[in-house]
Order: C-alpha cells, then structure tokens, then sequence
C-alpha cells in the first residue's frame, strides 16, 4: 500500500468536501480549490476524515494514490489556513511596493520590474523590502515566490538579491580573500519561506 495515501486526513472546522467522479472540490473560510482524480481513485468521507483508495492497489497506481491524497490535504489546510511566502530584498536602493494588486521591484537594473495580480495569489508589502506571497494553493504560492526570487537571486559575495526570509546564503570569499558570514533572513536580509 502506498504509505502516504492510505493515511486518513482530518477534515477541519468550516470545510466542506464535494466529490465527484473526477474531481474533489474543498470549501472553506480562504476559498476554494478543485483537486483532480483518476476515476480508478475512490475518495469517501466518513467521521471526520478524508478516506482516499484505489480501486485495485498496484504499482503503477501508488504514485498517483499518495498524490492525490497529499493535494487534498494541502487544500484543506489552504482553504483553512491558507499558505504564505516571505521574501526579503537585501541591496542598496532595492524595494518593493504595491501597484494596484500587483507589485513593482526596484533591484539595481535600468527598469523596475513588476509582477501583476494573479487569481488567487495576494501580495502584501511590509516596509519597502519586505514582501508576502500568500493563497490558499500550496504549489502556486510556491511557484509565484520562486519567480520573484529568480529575478535576482541572492549573490555569494555580498548576499545582496531577493531571498526567503530564514534562507541561508553560503557565502564565498571576495577577492580580498575574507569570506563573510553568512546572510540570513531577518539580519540582513532573509530566506526561508513560510509555509504554512
């Protein structure tokens, strides 16, 4: 049996589950998501608790099994709590700030850059270099946090870039030949991204 998928997943307070021969929808107080199935994974609710099995158990089937289990977990806690990313930009003259729904960044090039509202993702800013990317879907609140920090990633030398808050940058020595310690999110700028 697959390990993650045959493990039950608490549904709680305020959420609501509609199952469907291809589809689970997950209601609840941040919003809404569909979470795609094969018609060969059932999917019951039953005290509480989120059942998810196949109809027949086989190798080819577990992958999927575990998947399917692991995204409806996901949104129940996204629909419920709700998932955040916090990233922090380190340099000289860099920051953030809000535009509309959207976000504009300024990071040493000729032109600011910005990131337009997208549906279900909500961006705050907190300062003039700080930034939380937060929704209720898991992997799109990852995807859009991982694009703002590819637009300047952290540098080695200095540690200037855009980071999660919490991240360690492992730092190299400069031509001096000192190597300085290592940036992380809070000092002096920060990584590690939040989950939720």
């Amino acid at each position: 049996m697959s390990r993650i998928g045959r493990r039950p997943v608490r549904i709680v307070s305020g959420v609501e589950l509609n199952i469907e021969e291809e589809k689970v929808t997950v209601k609840g107080p941040k919003g809404e998501m569909a979470i795609e199935k094969p018609r060969n994974i059932l999917v019951e609710v039953k005290d509480g608790f989120v059942f998810v099995k196949p109809n027949e158990v086989t190798n080819l089937i577990k992958p999927t099994w575990g998947l399917v289990r692991s995204r409806i977990n996901s949104a129940i806690i996204g629909v419920s709590e709700g998932f955040k990313k916090t990233l922090k930009l380190v340099g000289l003259g860099y920051r953030v700030t809000k535009k509309g729904e959207g976000i504009t960044l300024a990071i040493g090039f000729s032109h600011p850059v910005d990131f337009a509202a997208t549906e279900g993702i909500k961006f705050e800013v907190d300062g003039n270099d700080t930034v939380m990317v937060s929704g209720v879907d898991k992997e799109k609140v990852g995807l859009i946090s991982a694009q703002i920090r590819a637009v300047r990633p952290p540098e080695p030398y200095k540690g200037k870039g855009i980071m999660f808050l919490g991240e360690k940058i492992r730092r190299k020595a400069g031509k001096s030949g000192k190597v300085g310690a290592g940036v992380t999110g809070g000092a002096v700028g920060g990584a590690g991204g939040a989950k939720k």
